[in-house]
């Protein structure tokens, strides 16, 4: 973690090495290609592409005009500056358009129009979305496809506002009966709930002696589910998401590969799939 808020939420945070290369080796960006980068954070991510493009190929924006002074004050120090300014990533940077490459270093729920507006036919774009990553190329203006890598990624959000947990109105209401062992809710199933409650939160209890008793999900929209490891299940909200889990959990007995997920842009809509575009898919929710 690189950044707290006054509460000690974090708000920003630097990722694993490794994790960073092979997005940078995903994305592919060579001699002569401009790149955007969504979220400069600490500036290594620009550092290492500045390094290998030159800073004059290198646009990078973060909405936190803190972490944008620091970066460039690091960058500075380091001797090759990209334009980095303070702004909504998700709205790339027109007076730099258009990029051959486009990599994102925040969860995100959707490319944004904007971005892919801002892209060239052949554009590769390497994004965070869900717990995954995902690679796409631009085959037509608004128009891209591709797939998540293998590699895990939990990167912090956009920032944006949504509603906390209503576990006060979920112990009032009726238990129902689940299958699904709690215990698998976060693991066999993390990256497709993930891509089926864009955004989803979560929270665990557990006994005195460590063991897990428990879980909560909730969602942006007040939604909001407890359950028990006796098979318990109390849900509020708009949304009734432990029947999602109940479906995510009959398609996946075992937790799935993220290489086996595909995704589908137009203009229209950007779609998610499994195995392939006719499979089972789920449509991201903008954001």
């Amino acid at each position: 973690m690189t950044q707290l808020d006054e509460t000690g939420v974090p708000t920003s945070s630097s990722s694993e090495p490794s994790t960073m290369l092979t997005m940078l080796d995903a994305l592919s960006a060579d001699i002569g290609h401009t790149v955007f980068e969504l979220g400069t954070g600490t500036g290594y991510n620009a550092a290492l592409m500045s390094y290998r493009l030159g800073a004059d190929r290198v646009t990078s924006v973060d909405v936190d005009p803190e972490l944008v002074s620091l970066a460039t004050r690091r960058l500075t120090e380091y001797g090759s500056l990209p334009h980095v300014t303070v702004g909504d990533g998700a709205l790339g940077c027109p007076e730099r358009a258009p990029f051959d490459r486009i990599i994102a270093t925040a969860a995100l729920r959707t490319i944004h129009p904007a971005l892919l507006g801002q892209a060239r036919v052949g554009t590769v774009i390497v994004a965070p979305i869900g717990f995954g990553i995902a690679r796409v190329i631009v085959t037509a203006p608004h128009h891209a496809s591709g797939r998540f890598l293998a590699t895990p990624a939990f990167f912090m959000p956009r920032r944006r506002p949504g509603r906390t947990p209503d576990f006060e109105t979920v112990r009032e209401q009726d238990p129902e009966s689940t299958s699904v062992p709690v215990s698998e809710v976060l693991d066999r199933l993390r990256f497709p709930l993930s891509l089926a409650l864009p955004g989803f939160n979560s929270c665990t209890w557990r006994n005195n002696d460590g063991a897990l008793t428990g879980i909560g999900l909730w969602t942006e929209d007040g939604s909001t589910v407890a359950t028990h490891v006796n098979g318990h299940v109390r849900q509020t909200g708009p949304r009734r998401l432990w029947d999602t889990v109940e479906n995510l959990s009959g398609l996946f007995p075992e937790a799935p590969r993220r290489e086996d997920f595909g995704i589908t842009i137009t203009p229209d809509d950007q779609c998610v799939w499994y195995r392939e575009p006719k499979g089972a898919s789920w449509r991201l929710s903008p954001g």
